[in-house]
């Protein structure tokens, strides 16, 4: 069986660059790229995991509701912290907001992008096959 494959753009010149998509959706099933509190003007809440862990988490909510998706159909999730001394305010924040969801996770320690990237997260979200797509 072949699938169509949606996909979202944040729009950063790195997508293009790089060959990657913020998000895809293949099927019932959407992947979202390892997502950083970069805004338009770039890092946002700098010095602040919790800040970083809530901006990230939704951007990775936007690119689920363009493809179709919420919060609520998250499945798995990936916390990358710079400083594993900061696991827990990252870990709140995903509690937070998935207190009630309760995807798989994992959290470990990894070097970011960039020394001011203080977390970087994924996602993946099973949806109702019907819901809406996005090109």
């Amino acid at each position: 069986m072949s699938y169509e494959r949606h996909r979202v753009s944040s729009g950063v010149e790195w997508e293009e660059l790089y060959g990657y998509s913020r998000a895809v959706r293949v099927g019932d099933t959407i992947y979202v790229a390892g997502t950083t509190a970069t805004g338009p003007d770039g890092v946002v809440c700098p010095g602040d995991v919790a800040g970083q862990t809530r901006y990230a988490f939704e951007k990775v909510a936007t690119a689920l509701q363009q493809l179709g998706g919420r919060l609520e159909d998250v499945v798995r999730t990936r916390v990358f912290v710079a400083d594993i001394a900061d696991f827990e305010a990252a870990a709140t924040v995903h509690g937070e907001v998935f207190r009630d969801i309760r995807p798989a996770n994992t959290l470990v320690e990894a070097k970011l992008v960039g020394s001011e990237y203080l977390v970087e997260v994924e996602a993946v979200a099973v949806v109702d096959p019907a819901s809406g797509q996005s090109e």
